[in-house]
Parts: structure tokens; sequence; C-alpha cells
């Protein structure tokens, strides 16, 4: 079984850093992961995209975190990381790992981990 595990969120003081990790666990299932990347949500809005990388190494970031965040994989891993600096108080929320999974035998589909929160105090 194939699950998207994340690690590192945590409370930090504006200006901060902070690094998350998502492993995929079950890779003696996983025939190969295409893109990674993480979402976010703050309380009372959506779902919203934080940056994607490829398996290529392509990346792709929401405007709010270009210059701040790095996102970074390593395909060996089946790890994906979200390097966060500079944080500001408006980048608490849930912190979601996506990606997408080709297991042997199945079609490429969506994966999600359980979150991993953020808070950034003032």
């Amino acid at each position: 079984q194939v699950q998207l595990v994340e690690s590192g969120g945590g409370l930090v003081q504006a200006g901060g850093s902070l690094r998350l990790s998502c492993a995929a666990s079950g890779s003696i299932f996983i025939s190969s992961i295409n893109s990674m990347g993480w979402y976010r949500q703050a309380p009372g809005k959506q779902r919203d995209l934080v940056a994607t990388i490829t398996s290529g190494g392509s990346t792709n970031y929401a405007d709010s975190v270009k210059g701040r965040f790095t996102i970074s994989r390593d395909n060996a891993k089946n790890t994906v990381y979200l390097q966060m600096n500079s944080l500001k108080p408006e980048d608490t929320a849930v912190y979601y790992c996506n990606a997408e999974i080709k297991v042997w035998g199945r079609e490429s589909m969506d994966y999600w981990g359980k979150g991993t929160l953020v808070t950034v105090s003032s």
C-alpha cells in the first residue's frame, strides 16, 4: 500500500525557516512517480497550490512564495522537500503533500498526505 507521510511542520516566528519532507512509503509497489508537490489550506480557505516539481526537476511556484520557498526531490528516496524561508504569518496553514504515482499494474493516480501544520507567529 502506498502512502505519503509528511514531517517537519511546527511553530516558527516570522522571518524564520522550516523544512517540510514527504516520503512515499510502499516503494515495492511503485512503478514511477511523476509530479510531486505541496499544497496548503488556511483556516476557512480553500486548498491552494504552493509548489510542484516534475520527475525531471522542473518546478512551479505560487506567486506568493516565489523567492522564499524552494521545492526539491530525491527520486531515489521517493521524497519531496519544501524549504520555507522568510516565513510570514500568512503562510500559516496545513501543508499537504501530493504526488502522482503509478503502482505496478494500475494507472497513475493522485495521492495525498494527511497534512502537517505550519504556524508562523508575528
